[in-house]
């Protein structure tokens, strides 16, 4: 037993209690005039909630997870399942326990004054105690808690305070979100102070017609209001006027109205400035609480955007508009400190996605740090503000169940009451993958009638049916419904709301195919709005190989461009030691963890180019303007020509003043020259014209193009008086050649590949360890026609080489018959190894970003240089990349210009590496791979396209390598 009424009650068991002493949520940012408390605390880890405080003290840095601090309780990921048995509610009775403690210098100045204590965030559960005195209990995790210590601290005096945060509880069932598990307090810690008489919330309502109306809730921590009190407003100068007609105590009941006040203002802005994501502009609010004789108790600053939200029919308006939302999901994170992110954090994160063309973050699946929104307002961004709710492991137990609907109201609400003046904050989300019940309905008509000015949205709600009208949820928000099932709801006649994808094409390692056919069908389809990738981070953790523990905060500088530096790797599931986890599903993001841009990063800036060719035209180019409100005076450019024989013509490029949704037909930038009459492609590089709040002048914001003449085949001329040496085995001798070329049907699986299902049937089939055997060769002047058969559990594969010498060089041409039963391999190709010291490679085609079939729209064809050590794409878990599509001819080379050239007979998928198939497929981190000294070349036929089939749709079947007879040819020469 134990005389602290805090641990006597429980907390940590007992769902129907969310807080005890913790203040109500409001939206008065106190984040200036204050006594900031982070830094190092004393700590202690102990084995559970009751055990003993003992006399040894480390030292922990707060805000931080202790998981990353250098404790034995280290890091533990799960997708659904939780991490310990025990059903809802109960926790497990080894429960890590972090006491934080350190004294506290209560300013002298604060006398008479009302003194708060605000914890950012802690999980799961917060005990407070200060001099030894028990002041409260909060529970969510990814909200702040405040505190109320006036009279249990002094002004001038030094106080003990004391903060107990427990890792599992019976909120831990309802946190079950796809992340890292932790424990710590992971925002910062504050003290603040108000006037006894205070601004108890302010509520903030700006259309974009320009009119204002500001709510204010006052209270007086002496009790009773006192007499005359009144408040202020001005906007930019403009001062605001207080509604005559709204009774300033608003209560029927005089008792009541005692201690709490309302009051409100209005104004109108003429020819207001209204926020949208592509220019948000905000205006400064500054609210005042004035005592009788008009003195100043307390003051409110807000920065406000004139928008409105609606749903019109199906459509989600912003301002009147219809718009795409391009959409990413977000978590909390970084790889040194775990959940704790800083300000320059987060607005890097957000400059990067801006970069990228997106517009829109869910914040999966809890509340940001407040300076998130801040941030978002500013920078311009739609967001989706979800609920700290997941129960996915017990989903369908926890949504009915009464002991959690207080949990729920409780976690909806809060977070609306902080997050409801930001004019990003565009949609409420009541939480994730919690199934559907009446919790759910709960939070909503709370929400419903406290912010009748956004609209809700909640994919379990809406997962039945999506045009059922009676559920919880104003969007159909579906996660990772088919395209095809989307256009044909779009298209049935039945749609009631909006469609938009809470996430879809799911970026776990090389991933995110089809991206632009998705797009591609949302932009033509009415009814279909966009959606949210999963996600913005791979999670992984900076690990020291050495003793498998994070690295923490002292890692800056161990990682670069989306790599550890030796001795280190990126962690995921597993990697701390755990047995129940999930492996690599943590690494499913748009960038690496270091914030590097993954290659689908420049597909989704393509897809979401706010200028674009319309089409080319013998008189000209039409350019659209594919933005929702914004012209193109932004903007500048500049034409490049890209010519076949290795010419780059250059042009600036004026371009038209277009609104929104507008085209308008320019003149071709150049007269295409005649010789040679090989290919051409046209490009607008598109940058910006002036400095952005998100990238300075020059910042690359799309690559628009298009092809103005084909290419035009040429055989090559035979040479028959040549030789061609092949060996007794049929394999092409050759001096760059260390590895004769054969044929490949597999590739180092991807995510996709492993988790989809593919790569064990591929294995099965053998394919990753052909069978070759030569049934004939039959050698001619200047030629040598190979015939093999290949193996394969599902059948025999008939691969079929002519090498014929031509001018300088040597043309292959292949064949393969795949047997109907391999009905969807990874490739068909040729694989070659050259020998060491070609470092560079060069190409016209595709690039220079890595690209695969199905994710190739944003990789520009041009002339291309890039290191053979850059071509290589770290995904977490090594396995397939690097690989460049539609290549047309590339080289490889030395230093000294020596090395090979090869020319394709059409555009290929081509892959250059220093590693086999093998090599990625035999280990489980970079740290383990061991490059080769030449380059490990791969010329396909036909590649199958990436999906996205980890976690949603495979690729479309138009991307599927089929059986059948498959094609190619190719010349090998020395430079």
């Amino acid at each position: 037993m134990t005389d602290d009424p805090l641990v006597a009650l429980r907390p940590w068991e007992a769902p129907e209690v969310t807080s005890w002493g913790r203040l109500p949520m409001n939206a008065v940012d106190r984040r200036s005039g204050v006594l900031p408390l982070d830094g190092d605390w004393l700590f202690q880890l102990l084995p559970a909630p009751d055990a003993p405080v003992g006399g040894s003290w480390s030292s922990a840095y707060v805000p931080g997870a202790w998981t990353v601090q250098g404790t034995d309780d280290l890091p533990q990921y799960t997708n659904v399942r939780m991490p310990f048995p025990e059903y809802p509610p109960h926790s497990p009775a080894a429960n890590p326990t972090g006491v934080y403690e350190r004294e506290v210098d209560v300013p002298a100045e604060w006398a008479g004054r009302r003194i708060v204590l605000q914890v950012g965030a802690a999980e799961s559960v917060l005990l407070v105690h200060v001099d030894g005195r028990p002041v409260g209990v909060s529970k969510d995790s990814h909200l702040a808690a405040e505190f109320d210590l006036t009279g249990r601290v002094r002004a001038g005096v030094r106080s003990v305070v004391r903060l107990t945060v427990i890792k599992w509880s019976d909120a831990s069932h309802i946190e079950d979100q796809d992340q890292w598990w932790h424990g710590g307090i992971t925002r910062s810690v504050l003290l603040y102070a108000t006037d006894p008489l205070h601004l108890a919330d302010v509520t903030v309502r700006a259309s974009h017609s320009g009119e204002l109306r500001v709510d204010c809730r006052v209270r007086d921590a002496a009790g009773a209001l006192p007499e005359g009190w009144y408040v202020s407003g001005e906007l930019e100068g403009q001062l605001l006027t207080q509604d005559a007609e709204f009774d300033r105590f608003n209560v029927e009941d005089e008792r009541v109205s005692d201690f709490l006040g309302e009051a409100r203002l209005r104004t109108v802005v003429e020819d207001v400035r209204t926020w949208n994501a592509e220019t948000p502009e905000l205006y400064s609010l500054t609210v005042r609480l004035h005592r009788a004789d008009g003195t100043v108790a307390d003051t409110a600053r807000h920065r406000t955007g004139f928008r409105d939200v609606e749903i019109t029919g199906r459509d989600l308006l912003v301002n009147g508009e219809r718009i795409f939302v391009r959409g990413v999901n977000r978590h909390d994170f970084h790889p040194l400190t775990g959940r704790t992110v800083s300000y320059d954090d987060m607005r890097a994160d957000l400059i990067t996605l801006k970069r990228f063309g997106f517009n829109a973050i869910r914040t999966s699946h809890y509340p940001s740090d407040p300076s998130l929104y801040d941030l978002a307002d500013e920078l311009g961004f739609y967001v989706v503000d979800e609920a700290d709710i997941e129960s996915h492991d017990h989903a369908h137990e926890i949504a009915d169940d009464p002991r959690y609907l207080n949990a729920f109201v409780d976690r909806v609400s809060r977070m609306v009451l902080r997050d409801k003046n930001h004019p990003s904050v565009v949609i409420w989300s009541l939480g994730n993958e919690s199934d559907y019940g009446a919790n759910h309905d709960a939070a909503a008509g709370w929400v419903r009638r406290h912010d009748p000015t956004r609209p809700i949205q909640y994919e379990g709600a809406a997962k039945l049916d999506w045009a059922d009208a009676s559920v919880a949820s104003d969007i159909a928000c579906p996660m990772y419904a088919s395209l095809e099932d989307c256009v044909e709801h779009a298209l049935s006649g039945r749609q009631t709301k909006p469609l938009i994808w809470c996430e879809y094409s799911h970026a776990m390692g090389n991933s995110n195919g089809t991206l632009a056919d998705h797009w591609a069908a949302i932009e033509s389809t009415p009814g279909l709005q966009g959606g949210f990738i999963w996600e913005f981070w791979d999670h992984g953790i900076l690990q020291r190989v050495n003793d498998g523990r994070p690295v923490g905060r002292g890692g800056v500088g161990l990682y670069d461009n989306g790599v550890a530096a030796p001795g280190h790797r990126w962690a995921y599931g597993g990697d701390f030691g755990e047995l129940l986890h999930d492996g690599a599903f943590i690494a499913d993001g748009v960038v690496f963890p270091d914030r590097t841009p993954k290659p689908v990063m420049y597909e989704h800036r393509e897809i979401a180019a706010p200028v674009r060719i319309e089409c080319f035209r013998h008189e000209g180019i039409v350019l659209g303007n594919h933005q929702h409100f914004r012209g193109l005076a932004w903007l500048t450019g500049e034409w490049e020509l890209s010519l076949a024989d290795g010419r780059t013509l250059t042009s600036p490029a004026e371009l038209p003043d277009l609104r929104p949704g507008e085209t308008a037909a320019v003149p071709l930038p150049f007269e295409l020259p005649e010789e040679g009459g090989g290919e051409a492609w046209l490009t607008l590089r598109v940058t910006t014209a002036g400095d952005e709040p998100w990238a300075p002048r020059g910042t690359v914001v799309c690559l628009p193009q298009v092809r103005l003449r084909e290419a035009v085949p040429q055989a090559p001329v035979r040479v028959k008086n040549r030789s061609v040496e092949v060996d007794d085995d049929g394999l092409l001798v050759h001096p760059l050649l260390t590895a004769a070329p054969t044929l490949s049907l597999w590739r180092a699986p991807t995510d996709n590949d492993e988790l989809g299902g593919m790569a064990p049937r591929w294995r099965d089939w053998g394919l990753d360890a052909l069978v070759r055997k030569v049934t004939d060769v039959r050698r001619s002047p200047g030629r040598v026609t190979v015939h093999a058969e290949c193996a394969s559990a599902a059948g025999v594969v008939r691969h079929l080489q002519v090498f014929t010498a031509v001018e300088g060089a040597i043309h292959v041409a292949e064949s393969a018959e795949l047997p109907e039963e391999l009905d969807d391999v990874a490739r068909v190709g040729s694989v070659f190894e050259t020998v060491a010291g070609l470092d560079l490679m060069e190409w016209y085609g595709q690039g220079p970003w890595e690209s695969y079939p199905d994710r190739a729209f944003g990789a520009p064809v041009g002339h291309h240089s890039v290191p053979v050590d850059g071509l290589f794409t770290p995904y977490l878990r090594p396995q397939e990349s690097g690989g460049r599509h539609g290549v047309r001819h590339f080289t490889l080379s030395a230093p000294d210009a020596t090395g090979l050239a090869v020319v394709l007979d059409e555009p290929r998928q081509v892959g250059v590496s220093r590693y086999r198939a093998a090599d990625l497929t035999g280990v489980t981190h970079h740290d383990e791979l061991v490059p080769r000294a030449g380059c490990v070349v791969h010329i396909d036929a036909a590649h199958r396209g990436l999906g996205t089939a980890s976690c949603g749709p495979d690729t479309t079947a138009s991307y599927l390598v089929a059986p059948g007879v498959h094609r190619w040819s190719w010349t090998l020469r020395a430079l």
